[in-house]
C-alpha cells in the first residue's frame, strides 16, 4: 500500500540526515519516479522536504522540522498505534508510544481517544523474554554473534550464531539467524533458549533470506488425522479449527478431519482431550498411542 511506503520513506528522512531517491527506490522496490511522486506527495502534506544535487547531494527534511499529524488519518493513526503498543506489550515498557508521541509532533488528540483495536504480545514467559529480546535486538543492530544453549526434542547442544530476523510467529518468539554449526540459517524458539549472550565476535552479514515460514516449509511431513471427538468438545475443535473441520455422526460424535505437520505437537493435542477422543487414522499413530498408554499405566 502506498501509505506504508510513505511511512516508510518519511521515517527514514527522519533518522537519516540525508538520502538518495535510487537508494529509496532500491530499499521500496519501486522506481526512481514512484520516489519522486512520494516526495511530492508528502511536500504537499506540508512536510519541507529539500533535495540538492551533486556530490554529497540528496533528499533530506529541513532541520527543526517535526511531523504533522494531518499527513495520516485519525483511523491510520489509531491502527499505527495500536501496533505499536503491542511491541511495547513483549516488554512492560513504553518506548513505541513515546515513539509514537515524536511522530505525532506534539499534536496527541488522536492519542487521547478511546482505543478499538488493542493487541497484547506477551506470554506467561515475559519476564524471561524481554531481556533475551533485548539482547537479540542489539545483536542484530551491531552485528554481534550470540551464543547460547538450546534445548529442543533432539537433545540439548551449544549454539553460535549470526543473529538476522526477530520473528513472533504460532504465538511464540523466534529468531531466525546463521548456525555456525549446521552452517545454514536456522530458526530458534526464544523459550528454549537460555544463557544468551553476545560472544565478542562481529559478523560483516551475509546475504540471508527471509524465512519462509509456511508450515510446510518449516514442518514438511504431513499427517493427515481422522479423529472422533465427545460432543462436549465442539467448542475447542470450533476455536482451534473452524466449524467446518467435523461432521456430526449419528451417535452424536464428531469426526474431525484436519492435516498436522508435526507428531509431537499432534500427540500432545490429542492427549489433552483425556478420553474426549479416539484416534481412528493413521493407524500407526494409533497404535503408539496405545504403547504411551501401557507405559502411562504402569506408571500410576
Amino acid at each position: 500500500m502506498r501509505i506504508d511506503r510513505l511511512i516508510g520513506i518519511l521515517s527514514i528522512l527522519l533518522q537519516k540526515e540525508r538520502v538518495t531517491a535510487p537508494a529509496l527506490a532500491e530499499q521500496f522496490e519501486v522506481s526512481r519516479r514512484t520516489i519522486n511522486r512520494d516526495i511530492e506527495e508528502l511536500c504537499k502534506a506540508g512536510i519541507p522536504i529539500v533535495t540538492t544535487q551533486g556530490t554529497g547531494g540528496g533528499i533530506a527534511i529541513m532541520d527543526g522540522y517535526k511531523v504533522d499529524r494531518t499527513l495520516f488519518t485519525n483511523k491510520e493513526m489509531q491502527d499505527i498505534l495500536a501496533g505499536l503498543r503491542s511491541l511495547d506489550s513483549i516488554n512492560g515498557t513504553n518506548r513505541y508510544v513515546q515513539l509514537m508521541e515524536k511522530l505525532s509532533a506534539g499534536s496527541s488528540d488522536f492519542m487521547a481517544g478511546d482505543q478499538s483495536v488493542l493487541i497484547d504480545l506477551s506470554s506467561w514467559y515475559k519476564n524471561a523474554l524481554a531481556s533475551k529480546i533485548e539482547i537479540i535486538r542489539n545483536a542484530i543492530e551491531e552485528k554481534a554473534e550470540l551464543e547460547f544453549y538450546y534445548y529442543c526434542p533432539k537433545g540439548e547442544s551449544e549454539r553460535e550464531i549470526e543473529p538476522y530476523y526477530l520473528i513472533f510467529q504460532w504465538s511464540a518468539w523466534y529468531v531466525w539467524g546463521w548456525c555456525k554449526k549446521r552452517e545454514d540459517f536456522r530458526l530458534f524458539k526464544l523459550n528454549r533458549m537460555e544463557e544468551i549472550k553476545v560472544n565478542g565476535n562481529t559478523f560483516e552479514g551475509r546475504k540471508c533470506p527471509r524465512p519462509d515460514l509456511r508450515d510446510r516449509n518449516v514442518f514438511p511431513d504431513e499427517i493427515e488425522v481422522k479423529a472422533l471427538f465427545k460432543p462436549e468438545y465442539r467448542w475447542r475443535l470450533v476455536e482451534e479449527y473452524g466449524p467446518w473441520c467435523y461432521t456430526e455422526q449419528e451417535d452424536g460424535r464428531l469426526l474431525f478431519q484436519s492435516n498436522f505437520t508435526s507428531k509431537a505437537y499432534l500427540l500432545e493435542w490429542l492427549f489433552s482431550f483425556c478420553d474426549g477422543v479416539e484416534l481412528i487414522e493413521p493407524g500407526e499413530l494409533r497404535e503408539e498411542m496405545k504403547m504411551i498408554i501401557d507405559r502411562m499405566r504402569d506408571i500410576y
